[in-house]
């Protein structure tokens, strides 16, 4: 596994519709291995490989197989935007995604101005036990500085991350501030490089704007019209607070397949070819119900495709400690990797209803 790839993902910055510096990174990993690579308008980036021994590309007409496969994780992190310079030059920010109240004081963040700037979020001493918890409308970021350079450096609208790097926790679990789903960045690229020659054409997409409502995937997967398609996010996980009955995953027994979320019922089909592939291969899997991901972007636009989500467990989603065990970032990646290399053998038991049935809607169109 390459943790430096892993820690330029993790430690690149890029809140939910400021994708474009960790976008950068990914484009540059994709164009290495892929036939082809694009970007569309909301800001996802595309990378093509091309079935074996198969021309064409992103604009070739669909008159026959390969099935069209997309492997498809989000880039974009919570985070913030300057919201107001009060007269002391304390900001205050907008939230950008879900930000839990009870993570956010004493955070180190870096306010992205003219050039990056650190801060803290002040810690309320006037609190006491029993206190409710702040709203995040009411915290102020204190950047150290006279009020009349922040005013120089700083101006409505910019963007403000958390300034945790990835850090080797132990061994076996790591720990960064954007896991969901900088890890799920980081499986799609490694199984991207992995991938060897396969009967379909793979798209792999770094998708923007999903912590703020799956913004990005519908419009890429309305224009790849995808037969099959897997997303790649957290898998929710046991954890300290956690009631053990509301979660089914554990850190370090595989990679979670989900069986449904908030937004999609994973298909049954491919949720048992998936768990059988584990099996095939030796690979280490846990059935998952999640929160809410891409796939639901796949299984809805156009005619709809075949999809479902997978992805490592993660604990303490939406904070600035998040965990992840290396095992199951394996499992993963390998997972993924031999899906691409076995779709066609899915799509061909399950005959009409992949790759021809995309065929003749098309040409309907």
């Amino acid at each position: 596994m390459d943790f430096d790839l892993l820690a330029k993902i993790v430690n690149t910055p890029g809140i939910s519709g400021y994708e474009d510096e960790v976008q950068a990174v990914v484009a540059a990993e994709m164009r290495a291995v892929c036939d082809e690579v694009r970007d569309d308008r909301m800001g996802n980036v595309i990378g093509l490989k091309k079935a074996a021994n198969r021309p064409g590309g992103f604009d070739t007409l669909r008159t026959q197989p390969p099935v069209r496969v997309v492997l498809a994780a989000h880039v974009d992190e919570i985070g913030a935007i300057v919201k107001h310079i009060d007269g002391d030059g304390y900001i205050r920010f907008q939230r950008v995604g879900g930000l839990y109240p009870q993570t956010l004081q004493s955070q180190m963040v870096i306010v992205h101005g003219r050039k990056p700037l650190k801060g803290v979020i002040a810690p309320d001493f006037n609190l006491r036990e029993g206190d409710k918890i702040p709203s995040p409308d009411d915290l102020l970021i204190d950047l150290g500085l006279p009020k009349e350079t922040v005013e120089e450096l700083v101006q409505l609208g910019d963007p403000i991350t958390f300034a945790q790097e990835l850090v080797q926790l132990n061994d076996k679990v790591v720990m960064g501030r954007n896991f969901d789903d900088r890890i799920g960045t980081f499986c799609m690229l490694e199984a991207m490089r992995r991938v060897g020659d396969a009967q379909v054409d793979a798209y792999f997409v770094s998708t923007v704007q999903e912590e703020v409502g799956v913004r990005g995937m519908p419009v890429a997967a309305f224009a790849i019209e995808p037969d099959l398609g897997l997303a790649i996010d957290g898998s929710l996980v046991r954890a300290a607070h956690v009631k053990p009955h509301s979660v089914t995953c554990d850190m370090g027994k595989g990679a979670g397949i989900y069986l449904m979320d908030n937004l999609t019922i994973g298909d049954r089909r491919l949720v048992r070819f998936l768990c059988d592939l584990c099996e095939k291969e030796g690979i280490p899997y846990q059935r998952n119900i999640g929160g809410g991901t891409d796939a639901s972007a796949m299984q809805r636009s156009r005619i709809g495709a075949i999809a479902t989500t997978v992805g490592a467990p993660v604990r303490y989603m939406h904070s600035t400690v998040q965990l992840c065990h290396v095992d199951d970032i394996e499992a993963t990646i390998r997972l993924l990797a031999a899906f691409v290399e076995h779709a066609h053998e899915f799509a061909q038991h399950r005959g009409g209803d992949t790759g021809q049935h995309g065929e003749a809607a098309s040409e309907t169109m």
